[in-house]
C-alpha cells in the first residue's frame, strides 16, 4: 500500500511539473519584426484568409490584425446567421442531449449574462486593444465578404478566387470538403481546446468541469472531414486563473497567448516542415453546448 502511495504521489507531483513547465514555455515573447518592404532575400509571407463570426471582435480586429502582421491577410469572411439558423441548432441539440441537459444549458446561460457577461465584455474590449497594439497592422484595405453560411456558392467562389495558402476557420460550422480544400496548404483551426479528448464545442469548459487542468488549452490543427479530427500541429496552454478568469475569458486566452507559437507552425506547415503531434491511443470525445 506504502508503495503505491509513492508513485501516486510522484506522479501528481510529475503532472504539476509538467504542466508548470509548459505553461512557462508558452508565455509569448514579443512579436517578431517583419521583413523590410524591398527585401528580396526575405521568404514571401503565406496568403491567408480568416473565417469567423461578424459579431466576434476578438477574431475580426483582434486575430485579423495578428494575421496581417505576421502573415498576408487577402480576405475574410464574415458569417452574419440568421435566427432561424440559431433555432435549427437548437433543435439539434435538444435531439442530441435531451431537453434536462439542454435546459441546464439555457440556465447556465442566464447566469453568465447576469454575472459575468459586463465583467468579460470589458475584459475583450482590453484584449482587442492589446492585439491591436501588438500587431498593428491596418486591415482596412482587406477584402471582406459577409455569408450566411461559410459552405454557401458565394463562400466557395470567394475562396477560389483569392487562392490562399492558408484558410484560418474560426467559426461553429463543419465546413465541407469543397470549401477546405480550395487553401493549397490546407485549412486550419485554433480550436478551443485539447484534442482529441475535447473535440468539438467549448473544450475550455468541459476540461474545467471535469477537473482536468492539464487539457485546458488550444489545439492547432487541419481540417478534415471530420469534427476537429485532423492532424495536430501544437497543443498550448497559458498559466490561467480558473477562480478568476471565466470559461469564455481562458479559451480566448489560450489562444491569444500562443499566437507567435501558432504562426511558426504555420510557416512551417507551409514549407512542409511541420511536425504533427501523435495522438494515437489517447480517448476522442466530441462535446457540446
Amino acid at each position: 500500500m506504502m508503495a503505491g502511495h509513492d508513485i501516486a504521489s510522484r506522479n501528481r507531483a510529475e503532472r504539476r511539473e509538467t504542466a508548470a513547465t509548459l505553461a512557462e514555455r508558452q508565455l509569448p515573447d514579443p512579436a517578431p519584426a517583419l521583413p523590410a518592404v524591398g527585401d528580396r532575400s526575405a521568404p514571401a509571407r503565406p496568403s491567408v484568409v480568416l473565417i469567423c463570426h461578424e459579431g466576434d471582435r476578438i477574431d475580426t480586429e483582434g486575430l485579423s490584425a495578428w494575421l496581417a502582421s505576421t502573415m498576408r491577410l487577402v480576405g475574410i469572411l464574415l458569417i452574419r446567421e440568421p435566427r432561424v439558423q440559431g433555432l435549427a441548432k437548437s433543435r439539434r441539440e435538444i435531439q442530441r442531449v435531451g431537453w434536462p441537459r439542454f435546459l441546464d444549458v439555457l440556465a447556465f446561460r442566464f447566469y453568465y449574462r447576469l454575472f459575468r457577461a459586463r465583467q468579460d465584455a470589458r475584459w475583450a474590449e482590453q484584449a482587442i486593444a492589446r492585439l491591436r497594439s501588438r500587431y498593428p497592422a491596418d486591415t482596412s484595405g482587406v477584402e471582406r465578404l459577409l455569408v450566411r453560411d461559410p459552405n454557401s456558392r458565394e463562400a466557395r467562389a470567394f475562396l477560389s478566387r483569392l487562392k490562399p495558402d492558408f484558410v484560418i476557420a474560426r467559426c461553429k460550422f463543419i465546413l465541407k470538403h469543397d470549401i477546405f480544400r480550395i487553401p493549397n496548404r490546407g485549412t486550419y483551426v485554433l480550436h478551443p481546446g485539447v484534442c482529441p479528448e475535447y473535440r468539438n464545442a467549448h473544450g475550455c469548459f468541459w476540461a474545467l468541469v471535469n477537473h482536468d487542468p492539464e487539457r485546458v488549452g488550444m489545439t492547432l490543427l487541419r481540417v478534415d472531414a471530420g469534427v476537429d479530427t485532423g492532424p495536430v500541429l501544437m497543443h498550448a496552454s497559458y498559466r490561467f486563473d480558473a477562480r478568476n478568469e471565466s470559461p469564455m475569458v481562458i479559451q480566448y486566452r489560450v489562444v491569444i497567448e500562443n499566437l507567435d507559437r501558432i504562426a511558426d507552425a504555420l510557416r512551417q506547415a507551409r514549407a512542409g516542415e511541420a511536425p504533427t503531434v501523435s495522438i494515437a491511443g489517447r480517448e476522442s470525445r466530441a462535446w457540446g453546448q
